[in-house]
């Protein structure tokens, strides 16, 4: 059975593991005050282009959304999210759990615009019972979505802007920041989201590390006894040069960017199959996830060979589902699935 279904099945790159290896037996300081952690976030601030930037190390995503979120929010506060967020939909009310509503707006793209943040802070200010509602106090946005989509630098300005008139912080996940980055037509930086943003994280744990994210603060207000809170929510690493070792290995050469890239390309080569045999997407984006809308029939005989993950159901007989690449999806598994395919939409013609 050949993978599709995420981007997070395999172990690491080898360059880690080598790395890894190399440095088994050396005695470190723990919990992140390490020399690699030092490394690696001296190498993330020079790429962010700001000196000044507090850069800690967590282990998963899902740990570092509660971590920052709880940082940044006092507890009458909560966090502006698409509906189809990562921590609306998928972290088990992990948010919630520290005591900090999620105020989930619709979207059909996975993204939210400056409009509907505006729109909820004034819903919430001119309620005329404003002290008996949760206060909207940060937005929450991932790059590349949930869906695959990713912001422009025009949106995301627009955004930030709209956060900073109302007082209110802007934080962006980065699961899978390394995709988006790379993405074909994509324009916004690590810089930019070093300048625009209050808080972000490199994804690690997706993008060739074993495991682990690193997260930016640029408000020096979240970054206040954050690694109290770290050690708080369980994600003080004893073993911490763990982590830093690993972006330290990613953050040299440009692995991670071309880390990145390697499943882009790929990921294109799917999706000019598919346009090839006029298979609809459920989502247009130019990221590592594909969301190609196919016949139970053909998906049946598709997951013969292949895993993928459900998305929804389009029709009675037809569903959504989700293909992902990542740093390392072999070009010989794309040719397998993409023959795959082929075949199978040719006999289902004859």
């Amino acid at each position: 059975m050949i993978c599709f279904h995420n981007d997070y099945s395999e172990g690491c790159h080898e360059s880690i593991l080598r790395r890894l290896q190399q440095t088994n037996l050396e005695q470190t300081p723990g919990y992140g005050e390490d020399a690699y952690c030092a490394m690696a976030a001296e190498k993330i601030r020079t790429l962010c282009k700001q000196p000044d930037l507090a850069v800690h190390f967590l282990v998963g995503g899902t740990q570092t959304n509660l971590t920052v979120i709880d940082a940044a929010l006092r507890p009458h506060q909560g966090v502006i999210s698409a509906a189809s967020g990562h921590i609306h939909v998928h972290e088990t009310g992990a948010v919630e759990a520290t005591g900090h509503k999620v105020l989930a707006v619709p979207s059909n793209d996975g993204k939210i615009t400056a409009r509907q943040v505006e729109q909820v802070v004034l819903e919430q200010r001119h309620s005329g019972a404003a002290e008996h509602m949760v206060q909207p106090k940060m937005v929450y946005i991932s790059h590349p979505t949930e869906l695959g989509t990713l912001y422009s630098l025009a949106e995301l300005e627009a955004v930030s802007a709209t956060c900073k008139q109302y007082g209110l912080s802007l934080f962006l996940d980065g699961a899978r920041l390394g995709y988006g980055l790379e993405s074909e037509g994509a324009d916004v930086t690590l810089a930019d989201l070093a300048r625009l943003c209050d808080v972000f994280y490199i994804g690690g744990t997706k993008v060739g590390a074993l495991f682990g994210e690193a997260v930016v603060i640029s408000n020096p207000a979240i970054n206040e006894d954050f690694r109290y809170l770290i050690k708080q929510h369980g994600g003080m690493l004893a073993k911490g040069r763990l982590l830093g070792l690993q972006f330290d290995a990613l953050f040299t050469d440009d692995l991670y960017f071309k880390l990145g890239r390697h499943a882009i390309v790929l990921a294109e080569q799917i999706r000019n199959t598919l346009s090839q045999l006029h298979i609809p997407l459920l989502v247009d984006n130019p990221t590592n996830q594909i969301f190609p809308i196919m016949s139970d029939a053909a998906l049946a005989e598709l997951g013969k060979s292949f895993t993928f993950t459900e998305q929804e159901r389009v029709d009675e007989t037809h569903r959504a589902v989700r293909l992902c690449t990542s740093w390392a999806t072999t070009q010989e598994n794309v040719d397998k699935l993409c023959e795959d395919i082929c075949r199978i939409y040719k006999n289902l013609e004859n």
